[in-house]
């Protein structure tokens, strides 16, 4: 046996080696899309990301910062981190497959001969390699995200079980259930999915434990299990805040003590209960005073206490008096024929649990670092977790919302109406405590009840409600091609059959079978799909089942032939795994227990989650990540197929080391195929992409002044903050976040200085915009014309009451929006004004779009019932930066976000200035408008101060999301070139023309009509570059071409699933003629006459233009 061990940890360190190797050589050398920018930030300056954080990675990764030589340097260290983890889980992973199969064929006691030496080893490592260059498992390897982290606690959780299996009937074996523990508190501190585990963890416990093991003890140990899920995270994480809550009110409310005083009294109190227990019930001396022992400490971590205020105080004490009953209980017990009794819960079994208990919390306890770095209030503190409540409400993710699960509201259900008939009808939950502000400094700290969480009733509520958010509703109906429902007070409610229609068609199948499939038989590209035969669906390489699930693959169009996510194993890891899967299942009742351990590890990591999540249609991104652990489950039964295929020659007679040596050799060839598949899809060395796109709207911004971006999403607002936050870039500048400036939190951030940037310019005390104040503020322009007649009557009131303008911006925020009286708490008018100070207009260096400038500036409301907290903010900065303090939005944010201020923009680079002037003006014969485009600046960076992200590198990948920023690049670029035509500046339009070919290449970011590529060709054109535009047109023409007769051959069924997107095209195919109507007529009329028969052949397959 140990000649065995020396092999198997040899190949399971060399299985470490090339997974290693493989995913450091693949390493993005900088930050990517996404969560990456924000968690390689909070690593290396130990700031706080987004809810429910991740503090034992930010830890690590500081950690592995300090490698670092200088700070551009950072984002390939916790890259490297992910790398080395990811590594990790195979070796784990390897250990775990091998572990499984020596007990299924190797006898207990006995040493595995040398061919079952081989087998064992060839099947752990095609399993582990499998994974290894998975798709899934390679994609999160690679960047500094936490799933990489993750996978690699539960690969050591689930090896380490294992483990315990080995060594349980040996003296002090508990100290791996010890370690468990420990283990699954660290790994909260990076991800909750750890705690998935625990079924498979509890089955393997009691396969160990009950020998004479049956169905009713299993599904009593997977109940315990699904006990001890909901124990940690219904008990343990929400109840430490319970217990911790209670003894922090007491201290600073009662009693009067400065913040946090309770908190750090209640930690001292919890952790001294658990050294008296775990004393206790190691002496073994005092039973009663143990089991006090262990229900003080069992209290003060808060399991007991569910819920809030009274009603979890009296819960816990009666599941204490349950527990301390349970504890004093005693079993009869015959020993030497004389009848004794004993305890039923041993003082051993005590022991084991406190000091299971006291591991969890203290690897809980890395959530301190999150407590202690938001007192500090660095410049990325999202939701300034800086005491108890504000914790609990940081990890309860209440800023996220919540969705129901076995039973609540449709997506067409209405609100429930309040007794008053006036509201709607909320169920109040748990109060909500904030600190007090003081009105005076010597006033002592105190929390005060801002507001209680509060559910909305609904009057149609249905059993496991899929379809049930109400803004998602037309999604629904078009992933199910319409809802017939039926009538429930008059209102259409999904029937529970389209319920289950929608759960297992999207959330089952697309959401999470296609993604198995992806890693197990094959992906068709990388392009994220909503359901369509042509993008990103699971293939297997065998052209008549690929051909019968999307039309003939042979007719999609190049682009998507060429795309290098395609990848095809021909569904030879899928075959394997179902092989393993069935061999271990029929191998006699060792396998069977085997099966349902690994079974439950797959079912709670992948089905489970698709459960929990409820997702809704058109996710922003693609969500396989969440369920990588699934398919490192089905990895192990890959790995076995081995063990199955070896064991079926061995019945054959075939000589065993021979067959095991060739079965293994053979089956290695799999993940071989699987790696030439995936490897240019995932090699993102090269790629510096999200760093530079992150500088290039940073560095579009007016170079003094201190300027301030406000951007929206994930990926124009995390990698401006890695670049200021990591690498110092434009750190005078200001990122203000929209999404986030709708709370209190994130204005108090704004309202400090960060680096060289001072405080952006709002000048409202914080109880005007504390959490529950001016959330929404009423536009009612009715009000407008009683105004008017109230100055004209009483002009001296009406001053003294609301300003000399009552429509001037600065009255309407002073006297309006934070009056304190209902009446007046509203916004009078949907046109406000604001006076401009035209000489800090002049020095601001904005663009002058005309000859003069106005005495006023113009926000129109128009169309607006509200104004929400963050438009409030917004205003304000405008009302007090006077011009001379640039306020700029990014060009990627929508237009819903920002009003009407769309009318006052000029773009600057990647970015829109907001400016007094209305720049909104009739567009030349060009469709080009000259008063909002500043072509001076954007020709300036754009051409000396972009970077282009290693694009021009031959080969290198560029995914979905880096192919949409590039597109966004291109097309701006394009912009610039036509704005310069229109200001009759051809030389640097062409030079532009020439930069954008030079550094985002076709053969890299293809051409695409979406990207500019038209108004490039059109630009061209206007030059006088026939050629050239002529080439581009062609290429536009042939992929749109490609596009319409792929749909116009695909089955019915799928014909008119795609009747949408064939007549997108469609549209393209008639923008491309009208554009050569003009400059040439020839190519014109010859592909008008192509498209006229297109449509005719459209028609006659039965599609309406």
């Amino acid at each position: 046996m140990k000649q065995f061990r020396l092999v198997d940890n040899i190949v399971g360190w060399l299985a470490f080696f090339i997974a290693a190797f493989v995913y450091c050589s693949t390493i993005e050398p900088t930050a990517s899309f996404w969560d990456c920018p924000e968690f390689i930030t909070t690593g290396y300056k130990l700031e706080i990301g987004h809810p429910p954080g991740a503090p034992f990675f930010m830890l690590t990764a500081n950690l592995f910062s300090h490698f670092a030589s200088d700070p551009t340097e950072v984002a390939r260290m916790v890259n490297t981190m992910s790398a080395l983890l990811s590594a990790t889980c195979i070796m784990f992973l390897f250990w775990t497959i091998t572990h499984l199969s020596r007990r299924l064929i190797v006898r207990d006691g006995e040493a595995p001969s040398l061919a079952k030496t081989i087998a064992i080893e060839g099947a752990g490592l095609v399993g582990a390699l499998i994974y290894t260059f998975s798709d899934t498992f390679w994609f999160s390897a690679v960047e500094g995200e936490v799933y990489a982290y993750s996978s690699a606690f539960t690969s050591v959780v689930f090896w380490l079980i294992l483990k315990w299996e080995d060594n349980a009937d040996k003296p002090h074996s508990d100290r791996w259930l010890v370690l468990i523990t420990y283990m699954t508190g660290l790994s909260i501190g990076v991800h909750l999915l750890n705690l998935l585990c625990i079924p498979a963890i509890t089955l393997v416990y009691y396969y160990k434990k009950v020998p004479d093991a049956n169905l009713r003890g299993s599904l009593f140990a997977l109940l315990l299990s699904v006990v001890l899920v909901a124990a940690v995270l219904y008990g343990v994480i929400p109840g430490i805040i319970t217990v911790g809550g209670w003894f922090e009110l007491f201290f600073t409310n009662t009693l009067g003590m400065p913040f946090n005083t309770g908190t750090i009294i209640y930690i001292a109190l919890l952790i001294a209960s658990f050294i008296w227990g775990i004393y206790e019930t190691y002496q073994d001396k005092n039973p009663r005073r143990q089991n006090i022992a262990f229900l003080a400490a069992l209290g003060l971590i808060g399991i007991p206490f569910y819920g809030y205020g009274w009603t979890a105080f009296f819960t816990g004490l009666v599941v204490l008096a349950l527990v301390y009953v349970l504890l004093q209980w005693q079993r009869p017990f015959n020993k030497d024929g004389k009848k004794q009794r004993v305890a039923l819960v041993s003082s051993r079994i005590k022991n084991t649990a406190l000091l299971c208990m006291l591991m969890l919390f203290i690897g809980y306890s890395s959530y301190a670092v999150i407590v202690i770095r938001s007192t500090a209030n660095p410049p990325m503190d999202q939701n300034s977790p800086e005491d108890i409540f504000t914790l609990g409400s940081y990890l309860s993710r209440d800023q996220y919302g919540d969705r129901p699960l076995l039973y609540g509201q449709a997506y067409s259900s209405q609100p429930a109406v309040a007794e008053d008939g006036m509201h709607y009808k909320f169920d109040e939950g748990a109060p909500v405590y904030e600190r007090k502000e003081k009105a005076s400094k010597d006033e002592k700290d105190s929390y005060f009840i801002v507001r209680h969480k509060a559910t909305q009733v609904f009057e149609q509520n249905m059993l496991f409600p899929r379809m049930y958010n109400p803004g998602s509703a037309g999604l629904y109906e078009q992933w199910m091609g319409g809802i017939t429902g039926h009538d429930v007070d008059g209102v259409k409610m999904p029937t529970q059959w389209e319920n289950l229609k929608f759960f297992l068609s999207y959330q089952c199948n697309f959401m999470y079978w296609r993604y198995f499939m992806w890693n197990f038989a094959g992906r068709q590209n990388d392009i994220q799909g909503n359901g369509e035969p042509e993008h990103g669906n699971w293939i297997t390489g065998i052209s008549f089942i690929d051909n019968s699930l999307y039309g003939d693959q042979n007719l999609l169009p190049d682009e998507l032939k060429a795309n290098k996510g395609h990848n095809v194993f021909y569904c030879l890891p899928l075959l394997l795994g179902l092989i393993g899967l069935f061999w271990q299942a029929w191998r006699g009742k060792r396998g069977i227990q085997q099966f349902w351990v690994v079974f439950f590890l797959f079912f709670m990591t992948g089905l489970a989650i698709v459960i929990y999540l409820n997702q809704t249609p058109s996710q922003p991104r693609e969500r396989d990540y969440a369920y990588a652990a699934s398919f490192y489950a089905y990895a192990i039964w890959c790995g076995l197929g081995v063990l199955a295929l070896y064991d079926w020659a061995r019945k054959l007679k075939v000589a065993p080391v021979l067959s095991a040596s060739v079965i293994s050799l053979v089956c290695l060839l799999v993940p071989i195929q699987m790696a030439s598949q995936t490897w240019d899809d995932h090699d993102r060395s090269g790629r510096y992409t999200c760093r530079d796109f992150g500088q290039n709207y940073l560095n579009s911004l007016q170079q003094k002044g201190n300027p301030i971006i406000f951007t929206n999403g994930d990926n124009d607002t995390f990698p401006l903050w890695y670049n200021q936050e990591v690498e110092g870039v434009r750190t005078d500048t200001r990122v203000c976040n929209l999404s986030y400036l709708q709370t209190d939190w994130y204005i108090d951030q704004m309202r400090r200085p960060a680096y060289k940037s001072p405080s952006v310019p709002i000048s409202w005390p914080r109880l005007d915009y504390v959490s529950g104040t001016n959330e929404a503020v009423r536009v009612e322009p009715q009000y407008k014309e009683q105004i008017k007649e109230f100055y004209k009557q009483d002009p001296v009131s009406a001053k003294a009451q609301f300003g000399d303008d009552p429509f001037e911006l600065k009255n309407i925020l002073k006297y309006w929006v934070r009056s304190k009286n209902d009446e007046t708490h509203c916004i009078p008018t949907d046109t406000i004004y604001m006076t401009i100070d035209k000489e800090a207009v002049r020095r601001s260096g904005m663009m002058l779009p005309g000859d003069s400038i106005p005495d006023r500036m113009v926000i129109s409301l128009a169309g607006k019932q509200a104004l929400y907290k963050n438009d409030l903010m917004m205003l304000e900065m405008i009302a007090n930066c006077n011009w001379t303090r640039p306020l700029y939005v990014a060009i990627t944010v929508g237009s819903e976000n920002f009003m009407n201020l769309g009318d006052n923009f000029v773009q600057e680079g990647l970015v829109n200035r907001i400016t007094p002037f209305s720049t909104v003006q009739s567009q030349d014969s060009e469709g080009i408008n000259m008063r909002n485009f500043d072509t001076e600046k954007t020709y300036d960076v754009m051409m000396n101060r972009f970077k282009w992200g290693g694009l021009s590198k031959p080969g290198l990948y560029i995914d979905e999301t880096v192919a949409r920023m590039c597109y966004t690049h291109r097309r701006e670029m394009a912009d610039l070139a036509l704005h310069l035509i229109a200001k009759g500046e051809k030389a640097k339009a062409l030079k532009v023309l020439q930069k954008v070919e030079k550094d985002i290449p076709t053969y890299n970011v293809p051409v695409s009509y979406m990207s500019g590529s038209g108004d490039m060709a059109r630009a061209y054109a206007l030059l006088g570059q026939k050629a050239k535009a002529s080439q581009l047109y062609d290429a536009l023409w042939k992929i749109s071409l490609q596009y319409a007769n792929y749909y116009m051959n695909l089955p019915p069924r799928l014909f008119n699933m795609s009747e949408g997107s064939c007549k997108m095209h469609f549209q393209i195919m008639m923008n491309l003629v009208n554009d050569n109507d003009q400059t040439n007529r020839a190519w014109a009329e010859k592909h008008a006459n192509q498209l006229n028969n297109l449509f005719q052949s459209f028609k006659a397959k039965g599609g309406s233009l």
